[in-house]
């Protein structure tokens, strides 16, 4: 599957440890990596189809500092059709209105209807970004018939119903950003985690320094600004177990 790795602080610090130590776990996920660093609306993405550790490229991203107080990164394993440049994580779309959505998830969706059309209009073949462009879509017809902008209580509450319904039946272990709030989910026990300090949250599949990390609530969509929860949303028990036969269809088996 993949690793994901999430950053909302109060003010700007240097993410180079935890960077190498997520991609350092590509010895196990080979198949690209991902980086975003976010200001606002605008997001600047880095990615390649390729091995981080066998990266030059990225190692020498990570010889100076990252400095930043909103960042999500990723590394994958794929299936060989699937590693491809417009496959990687993460994915960025903006709304109508400017504000800009950015993703990476640690996932499968194995059946979800609404999905389903953006088929044909995706650049690559992931889930990840199908979601993401129903995710805009959503908050486009919601903003359309409002006549203005979602507040943040708003976009909260239309992700919290998108997340209940997306996590029948499929694994959504997932980060997304809207340029100011990071939101974070997971439904597969032991598959993401978080240490929060007064100035900073930090997410992650795996604790990856020495201190105390927490698991993410499960089953349970979280909000953060500048490192602080903000928003906590349903638990809607919904536990992804995965099987044999779900191996078998991501194509692991």
């Amino acid at each position: 599957m993949c690793e994901i790795f999430g950053l909302s602080a109060k003010k700007p610090v240097e993410i180079n440890a935890w960077l190498t130590e997520l991609y350092s776990h590509s010895v196990r996920f080979p198949n690209g990596w991902g980086l975003a660093v976010m200001d606002g609306d605008e997001v600047n993405i880095e990615k390649e189809p390729v091995q981080a550790v066998s990266s030059v490229y990225l190692k020498n991203r990570l010889s100076q500092p990252i400095v930043t107080s909103r960042a999500l990164a990723h590394i994958r394993h794929a299936v060989p059709e699937s590693m491809q440049y417009c496959n990687c994580h993460p994915f960025t779309k903006k709304e109508i209105s400017g504000r800009r959505w950015t993703i990476a998830h640690n996932g499968a969706i194995f059946e979800f209807a609404p999905l389903e059309a953006y088929k044909e209009l995706q650049n690559g073949i992931t889930d990840t970004e199908r979601i993401l462009m129903y995710l805009v879509d959503r908050m486009n017809q919601a903003e359309a018939a409002a006549g203005r902008r979602l507040d943040a209580e708003e976009r909260f509450a239309m992700l919290d119903e998108m997340v209940c319904a997306m996590s029948e039946g499929n694994r959504l272990n997932i980060l997304i950003f809207d340029g100011k709030y990071m939101y974070a989910h997971t439904n597969k026990k032991d598959d993401l985690f978080y240490r929060q300090t007064e100035d900073y949250t930090v997410v992650a599949t795996k604790p990856l320094d020495d201190q105390i990390w927490q698991p993410v609530p499960f089953t349970t969509l979280m909000a953060f600004k500048d490192g602080i929860t903000v928003f906590t949303g349903t638990n809607h028990g919904k536990e992804f177990i995965e099987t044999e036969e779900h191996l078998r269809i991501l194509g692991f088996r």
